[in-house]
């Protein structure tokens, strides 16, 4: 799965797959079961044996499992349950082992590894059990295994993942790119705009301007010569009407402004080369940056897909999310996409960079391919 590239972006946790949730919660109780039995029985031996100053080097020996043993479940979180969990940002240690040791014990993150594998041994328990229920009852855990990841996911991002502070700088940054590249965007956009105009209807209106010169100089002596001239620019001046109305439409079409996502998405659907199909539900209405954002998202994505997906079947579907607009468009085609810097992909992500919102593709080798854009949204 790739997200939306140059920038950290802010973690959003999602829903994993069920299989591999199930098999989480199986897996995970024996690596549960050996961590919390080593950090028990380190903690009490050393703090049992410290007046005798053997405790000291089995407590450091201790920390620093305990933080290797959080890491692991960084890892193995992000990798099962789908969840954006960054490395852990921890203070800077140096110096001798004593040094090392106490820069360990005041940095809050240690604190936070300690209490999630304290908290998440009685709940691997829970979690083990339901797993094994879960694989006697599949159909039930297809729709249950889900909710339950996602919680753990939950519970990990906020004990392991970044502080709050953290989390600020991270959504400051991801602010900041998305601006910038909401203006680069709208730069391209411009620069489109004026290519358009000075290639298309600009030379149609400089030939019907000339047009017009000659068979004023013509109507008199050659009233013929004058009459096919006068032709010719009505002929130019229709085109240019014609480009005008064109651009136009690319910037902002009507059947948008008119009646909605819904009708303007069917109109792109029945213009696709392949069969497309649209199930719409924003009510009401979002507002007209957000519309004509995911409006010309799935353009570009049709297209792209008619293209280079091999695909011989899609489907685009939009949908309210608290305060987002989601819209995920579909194929069965061969997959292998990729958002990278400078992919067709890319143009996707600027363009909902714009109004702050984050494109992901998942798209395996084989297929199918699932481009998803958040698009954040108050009614």
């Amino acid at each position: 799965m790739t997200t939306m590239a140059g920038d950290r972006e802010p973690l959003a946790q999602t829903r994993p797959r069920a299989i591999r949730t199930i098999a989480f919660m199986v897996s995970a109780f024996v690596l549960r079961l050996f961590e919390f039995v080593l950090t028990v029985c380190g903690i009490t031996i050393g703090v049992a044996t410290t007046v005798v100053w053997v405790g000291i080097p089995i407590l450091m020996g201790t920390t620093s499992m305990v933080r290797g043993f959080a890491d692991l479940e960084r890892r193995f979180v992000r990798r099962m349950l789908d969840t954006p969990m960054p490395p852990a940002e921890r203070l800077p240690v140096e110096g001798g082992f004593v040094r090392r040791w106490r820069v360990q014990l005041v940095d809050p993150s240690t604190w936070r590894d300690l209490a999630y594998l304290f908290v998440v041994f009685p709940l691997g328990i829970v979690e083990f059990a339901i797993g094994l229920t879960s694989i006697v009852l599949l159909p039930m855990a297809i729709w249950v295994a889900p909710w339950i990841g996602w919680m753990h996911g939950s519970l990990a991002l906020a004990l392991l993942g970044p502080n709050r502070a953290e989390r600020l700088a991270v959504k400051a940054q991801h602010l900041q790119a998305s601006r910038a590249r909401g203006v680069d965007a709208a730069e391209a956009e411009r620069r489109r705009i004026e290519r358009d105009l000075h290639d298309g209807a600009q030379q149609r209106l400089v030939a019907v301007a000339m047009s017009l010169g000659r068979a004023k100089n013509k109507l008199v002596k050659d009233p013929d010569a004058a009459r096919e001239l006068i032709d010719e620019a009505h002929a130019d001046a229709k085109l240019a009407v014609s480009e005008l109305r064109d651009l136009a439409r690319g910037i902002y079409p009507a059947v948008l402004a008119d009646r909605g996502l819904d009708a303007a998405l069917s109109a792109q659907a029945a213009k696709s080369p392949i069969p497309v199909a649209v199930e719409v539900d924003v009510d009401p209405r979002p507002p007209a940056a957000v519309e004509t954002t995911a409006y010309f998202i799935v353009g570009e994505t049709l297209t792209n897909i008619a293209k280079h997906s091999g695909a011989t079947e899609a489907s685009v579907k939009v949908w309210r999310a608290e305060e987002k607009v989601v819209v995920e468009i579909t194929d069965n085609g061969h997959g292998g996409a990729e958002l990278r810097p400078g992919g067709g992909l890319s143009g996707l992500a600027d363009r909902a960079a714009t109004i702050d919102g984050v494109i992901t593709v998942v798209s395996p080798v084989g297929g199918p391919t699932v481009i998803r854009a958040d698009l954040p949204c108050e009614w």
